[in-house]
């Protein structure tokens, strides 16, 4: 049996023991992508790339990442992705290289991809971006490294997953309001605890809440309500991911003459009143929740939601 072969079926293995699909590996991965990855700016095979134990990214956090669709080649939403990334590199005060171009940032991903055998495939693409070694928690540059990896996915377009899915409000830690809450660094401690709660309490997810007891996300994604025909998601300035799956989808709604949009905090006491409350991510589009509590919800919008979502990405 080949290296390629054995982690195909190891990760198999492994994914069907999993029943939450996201505290370990999402089962629709469908092998580890581990073959060749992109790491500063050179393809290596996965074994000759090391990281330094002076990482900032390992030691303080002090790092970003990006995940990414691509269908049959197709960067999905690329350009928002490359704009969030670059955003949230200013923000955190890393000096973008020269040479990040979005032109040359696709060229790199695509060409992982074609080196990992998957151009024809669904593949989820991950850009870790890290501040180079230097210093304790004042660097001593403002330069960074990056890697890419690829994985396969099972399915080229988001399919709806209509099984059991009951969530709970995460309350041991509060996730804090403000701009660096929305960045995807590597500092993800809350949505780890909150991982292991829904673990240990048989839930497939949990919602996470800020110091001003709003609900503001999902451990893995941003949280919608649904109350006849008022769509609602919680802004930016309570905490949550600038998702590009949650931009997208405002982007669809806003359009969509039969439902009204609405941008505002989400108190816990709305939760159970609503029809639907759905999760969004590049990766599984769109999750509804089936249960809260003692509150059972449907998921007619989010099929419909969906559909759109789906057409989106195509014409994208």
């Amino acid at each position: 049996m080949g290296k390629h072969d054995f982690r195909f079926k190891t990760c198999i293995r492994f994914c069907l023991k999993d029943p939450f699909n996201l505290v370990y590996l999402p089962r629709f991965y469908l092998n580890t992508g581990f073959f060749m990855i992109h790491f500063e700016g050179e393809l290596l095979e996965d074994q000759n790339a090391k990281l330094d134990l002076d990482n900032r990214s390992f030691n303080y956090g002090d790092g970003l990442f990006e995940t990414i669709r691509v269908i049959n080649g197709k960067i999905m939403f690329w350009e928002d992705h490359y704009f969030r990334l670059m955003a949230s590199m200013r923000i955190l005060r890393m000096e973008i290289p020269m040479n990040f171009s979005p032109e040359y940032l696709e060229e790199q991903i695509l060409q992982l991809i074609e080196a990992n055998g998957l151009s024809q495939k669904p593949v989820k693409v991950k850009i870790n971006v890290y501040r180079k070694p230097g210093g304790l928690y004042r660097p001593t540059t403002r330069e960074v490294g990056y890697a890419i990896r690829t994985y396969e996915l099972e399915n080229p377009f988001y399919i709806l997953n209509e099984e059991d899915y009951e969530v709970e409000l995460f309350k041991d830690h509060y996730l804090t309001s403000g701009l660096l809450s929305t960045l995807k660094s590597t500092n993800k401690t809350l949505n780890i605890l909150a991982s292991i709660f829904a673990e240990e309490n048989a839930y497939q997810n949990c919602l996470l809440v800020n110091e001003n007891k709003s609900i503001v996300e999902a451990i893995n994604g941003n949280l919608f309500v649904v109350k006849g025909n008022k769509i609602k998601t919680s802004p930016l300035s309570d905490g949550c991911l600038n998702g590009i799956t949650r931009k997208q989808l405002i982007g669809i709604i806003q359009k969509t003459e039969e439902f009204t949009f609405e941008e505002a905090s989400i108190s816990p006491f709305e939760l159970q009143k609503a029809d639907e409350l759905f999760i969004t991510n590049v990766i599984s589009g769109i999750q509804p929740i089936t249960k809260y509590r003692k509150k059972k919800f449907e998921n007619k919008v989010a099929k419909q939601l969906l559909a759109k979502l789906n057409t989106t990405a195509r014409l994208g």
